[in-house]
This record gives C-alpha cells, structure tokens and sequence, in this order.
C-alpha cells in the first residue's frame, strides 16, 4: 500500500515537471487557478470589507498611505523609544492610538476595556497610569484595566491569555529594553493570537533597541516640542503649552526606507493632525515657567535641581 502510494506521488511530480518543460501550467496549479477563478472576484470584496474593519488611520494621508490603510488591528505594532527619557514619548503614543480605537469601537456601538500591562522596572522610570490625566489625554479611565506583573513569564502569560480572549479592545504591554526571554519565538506566539482573535497588541519598548519581531509596524518615537496654545479667536496664549506632538519614525515597514513625521495630537477631538513647521523656539519673554526649569544647570548657573513638571498620564511612583 505504502509502494502504490509513492508509485502515485512520483507519477504525479513526473506530470508536473513534463508540464513545466512544455510550458503548460501544472495539473495541480491549473486546478487550482480555476477553482480561484470561480470564487475569486467574492472573496477579493470580502477580503476589502475585512482589511477596511480591520484598519485604525491616523487621518493623516501620507502616514496612512505609508502603512496602507492605517495600524491593523489583528496585528502587534510596536512603539520605541531609544531613550529611557522618551519613554513618555512611547507611552503617549499608544495611550493616543488607543484612545483613537476607543472612538471607533463606541461609534460602532462596541465598548470593550483597554488593558495595560506594566513593566515594574518601567513603572519606576516613567511611572504608572494616572486616571485624571488619562481623561484628559483623550481616554476613558472607566475602560481602562492596569496590570502590574512582577515577572516578565508573568507579563507575557497575562498579555498571550488577554489578546486571545478578545476582551478588549487592544492590550497594551511595556517592556523595558530588549530582554532575553522575550525574542523572536514569545513574539510569533502573540502575533498568532492577535490574528486569529482579530485584537490588536501595541507593544511600547523603553530605552529598547531594533531587533527581530513579528510586529507588523514599528515606530520610533521621540518628543517634539508643543506650540502655544491657541485661542478661539486664532490668537496664540502667551506663556502656554498646546497639545503634544510625537516626532515619529516608521522603521519596519514594506517601504524601501525609513519616513518620518510630526503628529500632533488632539485629546478633545481624539484626533490626529500633521505638523509641517513645529514652534521650536518661543519667543523672547514668552517661556513659561516650566520651559525654564527645563534648561540645563549651565544655562542659569545653579546647579541645584529643578522641580518636576506637571503630571499628564502618569503617576510619579514612590
């Protein structure tokens, strides 16, 4: 049974590869061509209707036009920041993202929680989730679940168990640098479950560097500096602080090289709007007084430390 069984696999090989001499297609592909024929023109339109339901835009063109479409949202995409300093960066970004998909889903009459899974050596660089300032950055703190595991195994059981129970509307998972347990293999397996549960991960990497994933998009984040903020009558307040903008930069992608844009984003709107000339330096007697405590020791001549700036999104941990 067995010889009959190879006997009819090597008949079958010899057809095709005489097939491939001749120039014909091969009986097995040409079956399958018509079989694609048949139902090809229904299943492309579905395959839209799906690609459409499963895209988060920006709103921005040439950032969605970049990534075609917008973010999947059956995918991992992964927010870096090089610098443990601009882990906020990293952090505003999703938390933005996530408030966007918020909007989408209670347009569409869905309202599922947010999860985010902390990073304890993270928490003490950049601290925790602070729910005023989740509110005011555009989220709904009653949709918001925080996660404080202790071990990365931890970490990544809770997030795997999350993405596969679709729950939520996206988990959001801190990792701190590029830890060794969490490579190439624990990324497939999220990946898998994002896919086949149809929820996103966005992964926010502080102070991480590139490496091997299976993350379909990766952005590099770093602050940019805000404008002033404007007025109903177009004017600018002296001395204020706009709306935050990232200075992003798409390093994994189906494009040949890196594309780099400014976003600012607008909590109140939850939307996002490209920025062409960023206010980078405000006029003379206009800094306010948190500007100046952020200007190096050297600038004033004290070497004494300044005092924190205002809390946004995150609690400043003990």
């Amino acid at each position: 049974m067995a010889q009959h069984a190879l006997a009819r696999e090597r008949l079958f090989a010899l057809r095709e590869t005489i097939a491939r001499l001749e120039g014909k297609p091969a009986p097995a592909l040409a079956a399958a061509e018509r079989e694609a024929l048949a139902s090809g023109k229904a299943t492309r339109q579905a395959t839209a209707q799906n690609d459409r339901g499963l895209r988060l835009p920006f709103g921005v063109g040439p950032l969605d036009e970049a990534m075609e479409g917008g973010l999947p949202l059956d995918a991992i995409i992964e927010f870096r920041s090089a610098l443990s300093r601009d882990a906020g960066a990293a952090s505003g970004l999703a938390m933005a993202v996530a408030a966007r998909l918020q909007k989408q889903e209670a347009d569409a009459g869905r309202l599922l929680p947010l999860l985010w899974i902390g990073d304890a050596v993270g928490a003490l660089e950049a601290g925790r989730p602070y729910a005023p300032g989740l509110r005011d950055f555009g989220l709904s703190p009653e949709l918001f679940l925080h996660a404080a595991p202790r071990k990365l195994d931890e970490a990544l059981w809770l997030a795997e168990a999350a993405v596969e129970s679709a729950a939520f509307s996206a988990v959001i998972f801190e990792v701190r640098g590029n830890p060794a347990h969490f490579g190439l293999t624990e990324s497939r397996r999220l990946s898998l479950r994002a896919h086949a549960s149809r929820r996103p991960l966005f992964l926010v990497r502080q102070a991480g560097e590139e490496e091997a994933s299976s993350a379909a998009f990766r952005l590099h984040v770093e602050p940019a500096p805000s404008g002033l903020r404007p007025l109903p009558d177009r004017s600018k307040l002296s001395g204020s602080i706009g709306n935050p903008i990232f200075r992003l930069t798409l390093e994994k992608s189906r494009n040949p090289a890196p594309l780099s844009f400014l976003l600012e984003w607008n909590p109140h709107e939850r939307e996002f709007l490209p920025v062409t000339e960023p206010n980078l330096v405000r006029p003379p007697g206009e800094q306010s007084a948190h500007s100046r405590a952020q200007l190096p020791a050297s600038a004033n001549g004290s070497h004494r430390s300044q005092a924190m700036g205002a809390l946004l999104a995150f609690e400043r941990a003990s």
